[in-house]
């Protein structure tokens, strides 16, 4: 139980904090605090540091306003130090990832005189690898060399600029000016130029690597073990559990979590554990395989066993190859019903099962794969023991060359090996099952067909891995409640029944904002209508003086709305897509600055997360209710599982989900506690469809007017 010495404590830093800054108690934050202080202070412990109590999550949502970061930090870290276990904090993003480790953490210590440590904690593809970039730097001078005889496929594809900028990178950490993290670089580095000098957990040769004594990403790893506090991103959070947990953070049993924008844990964990491969693209990937083989062989012939694998892999490579290309006719066939509905994207396995033409050669697949993937992991691991033998007869740095190439090799066989293990397997009767799907992708100058394999629910996993076996946790978001219930999010996300759950009251004064449903508003369900209908009144309903943000759920709609405006509309209006959503932004703020009106057309990234406080936006135009697209081939599967059951998918998922959207499309008007304005929504069904009251009782109390 909470003692009362850390209770002191924290109510003493709270004091402290506020008194410092010359700021009042925020109601919601003094709320939140003893909420998440009740649930973590409740944890008991046996002698062997084990948790042994339940209820220890606990999920609070706390709109803008509230301040929930120190509402969750002050807390927690004080849970956490008395409890000899590491708070492990997680974001979404980069940038609130950077903005708890470089303000609010900082800011919290320096006022409220607590002491503790921090770091942060990104994953390798954020670092720079110093061996690639040695490597890279190496084979463009040798090709710049014409003494040097070179196949063309050997020659670098790196441009000037690219190599000036990895030029610097070296100078830099030579000169210790950068610290090899990609989000210090000054200039950015375009995505591209950055994949080439990054590497992950299969081609790191890891200790063994000539360059590991000044890695950056070692180097960034060793704060942790020391740190009371590791503020990290969601995604490394589900890398980890998925090698065990503890492979990169400290494991699940010695950490308390923090989940910050929590709402999108669960998209996360399914994003993380679906699997892709594209047919035509891996055949070519194969047959390229087998022709550097020889190449790689000439190179790193003689390390321990590795010839005597190296030996079966080409009628390896080739079976799978072989197997995938008698399969395609099939499923490109499949795939051609997509191409006869301009409706869908995707072509969906109903209930996630297989025609029988593509049972068998799903297993066969896996089979094949599960070879490949074993041969590779084998020369992966004598090229690894080869690199600490010195009685090796292979240079160390051809196999430091080598090694990243067979890592990636083995990561690209094994990912295919899982995915058509997920074909080949069928679901349990008794468990969710998973979405199988075909999508037609553009590939050269024809189509490639991308096999597809998800969960429909995060929900088994996240229980598994990570709330039973986690010490404590806490998850947080401004939008965790669907229809001013917490149902939604405990299905998706597992969370335990005996979780708490708390919703903090906000300290905006909602009635400073007016939601209207004009008179001039029809049905969305009928999209040309609706289309017609947005053309005509949305230049009667916008203030060409004014800052407006119009959210739309249709990109097609978007457009067609926007190609159809008067030219004086057009000049003034923003469109996503056509620049960047931060040069959008940039653009928009500037305008306002000069005392224009500007108007941004925007769909579901832009109902979430944007930021534009006062004059920036006094108008919010939602265009129709939320609701997630048709073709969605894990929502609409999730749908028809729960149609299976007896339930009302409608009801039970498409409407909450479009509640939440609309509640976080609504959050874009008032930032702060003076912000004034309106909202408008386009979409009479929140009037005349039985499931509409539900929705508007759940969004803020703003004044409703009605026509």
């Amino acid at each position: 139980m909470l003692s009362d010495a850390v209770k002191q404590q924290i109510q003493q830093a709270y004091s402290q904090f506020l008194n410092n800054k010359g700021l009042k108690a925020r109601y919601g934050q003094k709320l939140m605090i003893a909420e998440i202080a009740r649930t973590l202070g409740g944890i008991e412990l046996n002698e062997e540091g084990e948790r042994e109590s339940r209820g220890q999550v606990c999920v609070v949502e706390a709109g803008t306003g509230t301040g929930k970061t120190v509402g969750y930090l002050l807390p927690a870290l004080l849970i956490a130090k008395a409890l000899g276990k590491k708070l492990v904090v997680s974001t979404a993003t980069v940038a609130l990832q950077e903005q708890v480790v470089y303000k609010d953490l900082p800011d919290l210590k320096r006022h409220s005189e607590l002491s503790f440590s921090f770091t942060l904690a990104k994953g390798r593809g954020r670092y720079v690898c110093l061996s690639k970039l040695d490597s890279l730097l190496t084979d463009v001078r040798d090709g710049m060399d014409p003494t040097r005889p070179l196949y063309e496929d050997e020659l670098p594809s790196v441009d000037e600029r690219a190599v000036k900028i990895y030029d610097s990178m070296v100078d830099a950490l030579a000169a210790n000016r950068w610290d090899g993290e990609r989000d210090s670089w000054p200039d950015g580095v375009e995505n591209e130029d950055w994949q080439r000098v990054t590497t992950d957990h299969r081609q790191c040769t890891g200790r063994r690597c000539s360059n590991v004594s000044v890695c950056s990403f070692f180097r960034a790893r060793e704060a942790l073990h020391t740190a009371d506090c590791i503020v990290t991103n969601h995604d490394l959070v589900l890398s980890d559990l998925a090698l065990g947990g503890g492979a990169i953070l400290p494991s699940p049993e010695d950490s308390i979590y923090v989940f910050d924008e929590g709402h999108q844990l669960p998209t996360k964990a399914l994003n993380h554990f679906a699997h892709h491969s594209r047919v035509i693209g891996t055949v070519r990937w194969l047959d390229q395989c087998n022709k550097a083989l020889g190449t790689m062989l000439g190179h790193i012939s003689g390390a321990g066993d590795v010839d005597r694998f190296a030996e079966q892999l080409p009628a390896a490579l080739m079976d799978c190859k072989q197997r995938l290309e008698e399969l395609h006719p099939t499923l490109d066939a499949l795939a051609q019903e997509v191409a006869l509905d301009d409706r869908q994207s995707h072509y969906r396995f109903p209930g996630g099962l297989l025609p029988d033409a593509l049972q068998l050669p799903s297993v066969e697949l896996h089979r094949g794969f599960d070879r490949l993937a074993d041969l590779l992991e084998k020369m992966l691991a004598e090229v690894s023991d080869s690199m600490e033998d010195r009685h090796c007869p292979v240079p160390k740095v051809d196999l430091e060359q080598h090694y990243p190439v067979l890592g990636t090799w083995q990561a690209r066989a094994e990912a295919n090996r899982e995915l058509w293990c997920s074909y080949a397997t069928p679901d349990d009767k008794d468990q969710v099952p998973r979405a199988r799907w075909l999508t037609p992708v553009e590939f050269g100058s024809g189509i490639d067909i991308e096999v597809c394999s998800s969960p429909i629910l995060a929900a088994g996993t996240l229980a598994k891995s990570l709330w039973f076996r986690c010490c404590g946790a806490v998850v947080t978001s401004a939008t965790l409640a669907a229809l001013g219930r917490f149902d939604r999010f405990q299905m998706r996300a597992g969370t335990p029944p005996d979780s708490h759950y708390a919703q903090m009251p906000s300290p905006f004064d909602f009635s400073q904002g007016i939601l209207s449903v004009p008179a001039c508003a029809v049905e969305a369900g009928d999209a040309v209508n609706h289309t017609r209908s947005l053309v005509e009144h949305l230049p009667e309903l916008l203030d060409p003086s004014e800052a407006t943000l119009v959210l739309f759920s249709s990109r097609r709609q978007m457009l067609d709305v926007y190609d159809q405006l008067p030219t004086d509309w057009r000049e003034r209006t923003l469109v996503q897509g056509d620049k960047s959503k931060q040069a959008m932004l940039d653009l928009h703020r500037e305008r306002v600055d000069q005392g224009d009106g500007s108007v941004l057309f925007g769909l579901a990234s832009f109902a979430e997360g944007v930021d534009l406080p006062g004059d920036y936006c006094r108008h919010v135009v939602i265009a129709k209710l939320p609701f997630s697209v048709p073709d969605d081939p894990i929502e609409a599967a999730l749908a028809e599982w729960i149609e299976a059951r007896g339930g009302n998918a409608f009801m039970e998922i498409t409407v909450p989900d479009a509640s939440l959207r609309l509640v976080q499309a609504c959050g874009r008007l008032l930032r702060s506690e003076t912000d004034t304005g309106k909202i408008t929504l386009l979409d009479r069904r929140v009037v005349t469809k039985r499931y509409g009251k539900a929705i508007l009782n759940s969004l803020p109390p703003f004044k409703q007017v009605i026509q």
